[in-house]
């Protein structure tokens, strides 16, 4: 392709990302990842936790050219992350983050991906590619910082100048040479708001997370217990955190149009999902992806969290639930009661056969977090 028809490949491209509702999209050379020895060493210090399958996969994450073989391009296209509506931020009430209140911007972002890549192969025929959302062995973040749609901010998210960090980041692999935008400049200087704003000061240094301590990470990826002296800090949380994002000076004022549906969860009736009513709520909301169980276990936290008596006769309905690891959760959290806990954790333990949540209930009566 000459350096003519590459610059018009790539002027059209821009244009359709926007035409399909990517704010803009930027274009990397695919070459071995920027930051790749920031992964590596990551790693090394286990601060990814459980998410093993970014081991597995970190041959391919540090090389797109691995995930497609003759890959040329990195298309980063970013699509704005609704703001919600005010919050209700009643005494039984949690917070679930704001990516999550709308539709899953897996399935949104991936069907605007694939329609842009049948733009592109309709322009080459011959062109091949494959896209990915959050969902596949590639960097986002990193390309996006390549690609000149933003920065590293210190809390580790591509934050960029029209939108800050509120934005979901597709990318696109093709084996075009389309031409190339120039990295974006650090604009966080020598602010650390984000730093200081995190609940468990999981931000370790700048540009470094121990996502073991991250709320994100602990009320999403961790499939178990979550740790005791961690449970406290989550606050009012059940599925995500957005206080680094919202401490960040680039976080734009005002709530564009569109996309979410509520801000604050009923407590009491998330700790009373079934199976069937998990999945008749969630089943659009990117929250489908913890299941049931998980979620139930974030909010029994948040009402023994709460310190309203309130929550006493729903934490005592999720000590009796079917599932383990919210019955151990439930016991923590009605020994946030002492009062009026004790008795229904002195009657639980008397029918529970589980260790872990006799473990619980025993630690709860003690007195201990």
């Amino acid at each position: 392709m000459s350096l003519s028809n590459a610059f018009g490949l790539t002027a059209r491209i821009r244009a359709e990302a926007r035409a399909l509702g990517f704010f803009r999209a930027g274009i990397a050379r695919a070459a071995e990842a920027p930051h790749g020895e920031g992964l590596r060493e990551w790693l090394g210090r286990g601060f990814h936790g459980e998410m093993r399958y970014l081991e597995r996969s970190r041959a391919e994450r540090l090389d797109p050219r691995l995930v497609l073989p003759g890959a040329r391009s990195v298309i980063v296209a970013a699509m704005e992350c609704p703001a919600p509506p005010p919050p209700d931020r009643g005494p039984l009430r949690g917070r679930i983050a704001r990516y999550a209140l709308g539709d899953d911007y897996h399935a949104v972002a991936g069907d605007r991906l694939a329609r842009l890549l049948d733009f592109i192969q309709k322009e080459v025929p011959s062109a091949r590619g494959k896209g990915y959302v959050d969902a596949g062995p590639v960097l986002e973040k990193p390309w996006g910082a390549q690609s000149g749609l933003g920065w590293i901010g210190k809390h580790s998210l591509l934050v960029t100048r029209e939108r800050g960090s509120w934005c979901h980041l597709g990318v696109l692999l093709v084996d075009l040479d389309l031409e190339a935008d120039p990295p974006a400049e650090d604009g966080c200087g020598d602010c650390a708001r984000c730093m200081g704003a995190c609940p468990t000061g999981a931000i370790v240094a700048p540009r470094v997370l121990d996502a073991r301590r991250c709320i994100s990470y602990l009320t999403i990826e961790l499939r178990g217990v979550i740790p005791r002296a961690l449970r406290p800090l989550l606050g009012d949380r059940v599925f995500g955190c957005d206080a680094c994002q919202e401490a960040c000076p680039w976080s734009p004022p005002g709530v564009p149009a569109g996309g979410p549906r509520e801000n604050g969860a009923d407590l009491a009736a998330l700790a009373a999902l079934t199976a069937e009513g998990f999945a008749a709520r969630f089943g659009s909301s990117p929250i489908r992806r913890i299941g049931r169980d998980r979620l139930v276990r974030n909010a029994v936290v948040a009402l023994g969290n709460s310190g309203d008596p309130g929550a006493v006769a729903p934490l005592g309905a999720a000590l009796r639930d079917r599932s383990a690891l919210v019955r151990a959760h439930a016991a923590w959290a009605l020994g946030r009661f002492p009062s009026a806990g004790a008795r229904l954790l002195e009657t639980a333990r008397d029918g529970e056969e589980d260790a872990e949540v006799l473990g619980e209930i025993g630690a709860a009566l003690a007195g201990r977090e």
